[in-house]
């Protein structure tokens, strides 16, 4: 994932690979954990999928909601246990200095 900041939101973008074809979505605190909100588009249709997020500055818990499995991210390196038990993905959207 790629952070682009702008006034006070930052664009955050997130891929994910997975089989093409795939509903692919991805879902987490930001968005109140509603699985089907963010879709994720595979402009290749080569199974990389992309979304970008106006985010403001934060922590934010994530997973991709592929095919309506939930997975973490496999290119995050920090990542929290949730309240059953499986790991949700982390990112830290830092406010530009400069702005």
């Amino acid at each position: 994932m790629t952070t682009t900041v702008t006034a006070r939101l930052v664009c955050v973008a997130f891929s994910v690979n997975a089989p093409p074809g795939s509903d692919v979505y991805v879902t987490g605190t930001f968005n109140h954990w509603n699985g089907s909100s963010q879709k994720m588009t595979d402009i290749s249709g080569e199974g990389d999928y992309h979304v970008s997020l106006m985010l403001l500055p934060g922590t934010y818990e994530y997973k991709f909601v592929i095919n309506g499995q939930y997975q973490s991210d496999p290119n995050c390196p920090t990542w929290e246990i949730n309240e059953f038990g499986t790991l949700n993905s982390v990112i830290s959207v830092e406010h530009c200095p400069c702005s």
